[in-house]
């Protein structure tokens, strides 16, 4: 059992919201998961995240339970269960004892904290910070718009341009930035309903407000430390709570782009 479960095994970096996303497809696509995070992991979209299992132990998205494990042996157990292991190893030194035959780097750094072709058979590199051909077999675009999930085989994807994904025609009026450095006291939490200007947090003192009418869909932990213009939530102006506890549309599109990527590489290497 424990070699069909490594004959399928991807290691993903990352466990925030998009690399949830790519995991909850490729698991649904037959492949067994493994996270790898921080020990302290910077989470917005804390419903949708299996990175909210290193502070509670564990956490369900969409129907799949994701649980806090310590060494591989555990992690491997939790599989066989139908539970995908989370293992706090930001620097990916578990990766070698795991052998798995896929890596995906969905840390989304907008750089490469460490990733390289070595590390398995297959390496998928999400967002900026990736050269195809280079430092990883393929990358998936992050940058919405028309290009969103696309597999790149050769060169880089789209530079970051900081700017928001645009939601009924909002873009940076929908993220919350910390306006102050200093812990979080959140006021207005996930699926919270707000009108512009209203006071939604504060950071030692200074209120932060809602910059348009509609639902909290994200928001970083109570008492997390903060840095000025850090991001801290948003606010979805179609006002829809169930959108809180559901993966993204855009976790969707670069999850079904770094299946592509594998299912592509795997089968051209096959030939």
């Amino acid at each position: 059992m424990m070699s069909d479960i490594r004959d399928k095994l991807a290691v993903i970096r990352g466990a925030g919201d998009i690399a949830t996303g790519i995991g909850h497809r490729l698991y649904r696509s037959g492949f067994n998961i493994i996270f790898l995070d921080t020990d302290a992991p910077t989470v917005v979209r804390r419903k949708v995240a299996f990175a909210e299992a290193v502070y509670n132990g564990e956490i369900t998205v969409e129907g799949l339970k994701g649980k806090l494990a310590s060494n591989k042996d555990e992690s491997l157990k939790l599989l066989e269960e139908g539970i995908l292991p989370i293992i706090i190893d930001p620097k990916g030194k578990s990766i070698k004892e795991l052998e798995p035959k896929v890596v995906v780097d969905a840390i989304l750094a907008k750089k490469n904290l460490g990733t390289n072709r070595d590390m398995a058979e297959v390496v998928i590199g999400v967002g900026p910070g990736f050269e195809a051909g280079k430092n990883v077999d393929a990358v998936v675009e992050t940058k919405r718009g028309h290009m969103l999930g696309k597999v790149i085989l050769e060169g880089k994807p789209e530079p970051n341009t900081g700017i928001p994904g645009n939601i009924l025609g909002y873009t940076d009026e929908r993220v919350l930035k910390g306006n102050n450095s200093g812990n979080i006291k959140v006021l207005k939490n996930i699926g919270s309903i707000v009108k512009k200007g209203e006071v939604v947090a504060s950071i030692d003192g200074v209120d932060v407000m809602a910059k348009i009418d509609g639902v909290i869909r994200g928001m970083i932990r109570d008492n997390y430390p903060v840095k000025l213009g850090m991001k801290i939530g948003d606010v979805d102006p179609r006002g829809e709570e169930k959108y809180c506890y559901l993966i993204s549309d855009k976790a969707r599109a670069v999850g079904g782009g770094v299946l592509e990527a594998i299912l592509h590489i795997l089968n051209r290497r096959s030939k």
